[in-house]
């Protein structure tokens, strides 16, 4: 038997570079007020549709007022910039283009199992009475009117 003499492993430092993406710190208004009219929804903190609006508008319950601009009735338009700007009490006033849109966003539709909205409801306006939880993208919106 012959022992072969023992080699010793060579060991091999391989360099990797690690690239790290920065978080986009801009989040578009868009992004922000779709997280926060899902967490007011699921705090039962939102007013949807013309009538409850209003009436959430008229009673100073309101914190945010997110409104479609492709409503037919230019009343409607007339009716809930005036309650915003109420003398007494200005309420921020966001203006979506998309009705299904907004109303996909305040839980107007039904999901399917992939998570997909489907039998998406219009809704000419939507009001946030409660926020829910002090989040980052509240914090955005908030900030955003008050540059304005």
């Amino acid at each position: 038997m012959s022992e072969q003499p023992e080699q010793p492993e060579e060991t091999v430092v391989v360099e990797e570079e690690v690239v790290v993406e920065e978080e986009s710190t801009s989040v578009s208004i868009e992004d922000c007020l779709k997280t926060v009219l899902r967490t007011a929804l699921v705090n039962d903190g939102l007013a949807r549709g013309l009538r409850e609006a209003t009436k959430a508008l008229a009673q100073g319950e309101a914190q945010l007022c997110v409104l479609c601009d492709s409503v037919t009735e230019q009343n409607i338009i007339k009716l809930v910039e005036a309650l915003c700007n109420a003398p007494d009490e200005k309420i921020p006033l966001i203006k979506v283009s998309d009705a299904k849109q907004l109303g996909e966003w305040a839980g107007l539709c039904t999901l399917d199992r992939e998570g997909n909205a489907r039998k998406v409801v219009g809704c000419s306006c939507v009001v946030i009475k409660n926020w829910g939880a002090d989040t980052e993208e509240r914090s955005v919106l908030l900030e955003h009117f008050s540059q304005e």
